[in-house]
């Protein structure tokens, strides 16, 4: 009985390499000839991930804060500092505990420099806070863990009343609720009376 096993294992180990080697020599002929194409020269300049017509919620323990929609999103995890790019601009709205929209952003481009949590924003930027005020610039800079908006080029506010004032190293908290400039200048609307007392 045991050499009969023997035989057996040895025929069907015989028989496994033989359909190996069949199939090997089945599928290389008449393959073409591979295409060797170059390795990735240099892996930070290249997006882990790209993906078009994003929106996606962002929480901090457990609570939504930030909602961002946009074309197109590229991260470039091995870049130093490693970043997200938004080529195609960014609409993105901050939520308060409430998750009620406490300030939100439009940009023709932007990038998000992940690890230092600093946001550059380029390009028509257009913010809106709960107040209504509107705010205009080139070029905005959002840094999460100081809270703080600031730019260095020209900033356009517009209030509710329309009045507009344009300003120079533009610096607010986040919300925008609370913000300074120098060099201040700009028009007030004022109401004429109806009736002249």
């Amino acid at each position: 009985m045991k050499i009969a096993r023997k035989n057996i294992n040895g025929i069907i180990t015989t028989v496994s390499v033989v359909i190996m080697l069949f199939l090997i020599m089945a599928t290389s002929c008449g393959r073409k000839k591979t295409e060797v194409i170059g390795a990735v020269g240099d892996r930070k300049q290249i997006a882990r991930l790209h993906a078009n017509e994003i929106t996606t919620i962002i929480s901090d323990s457990g609570i939504t804060r930030y909602r961002i929609s946009a074309p197109v999103w590229d991260i470039f995890d091995k870049a130093e500092p490693s970043y997200w790019e938004f080529p195609e601009g960014i609409h993105l709205e901050r939520f308060d505990l409430d998750l009620n929209v406490d300030a939100n952003i439009h940009s023709n481009y932007a990038k998000y420099f992940d690890k230092q949590e600093l946001w550059e924003l380029r390009g028509e930027v257009d913010a809106t806070n709960l107040e209504g005020e509107r705010f205009e610039t080139e070029r905005l800079y959002w840094d999460q863990k100081k809270e703080r908006i600031h730019s260095d080029t020209i900033v356009k506010v517009t209030d509710v009343s329309g009045a507009i004032m344009y300003g120079d190293d533009f610096v607010s908290n986040q919300s925008l609720s609370k913000y300074s400039f120098k060099n201040g200048r700009g028009s007030i609307a004022v109401k004429e009376d109806e009736e002249e007392k």
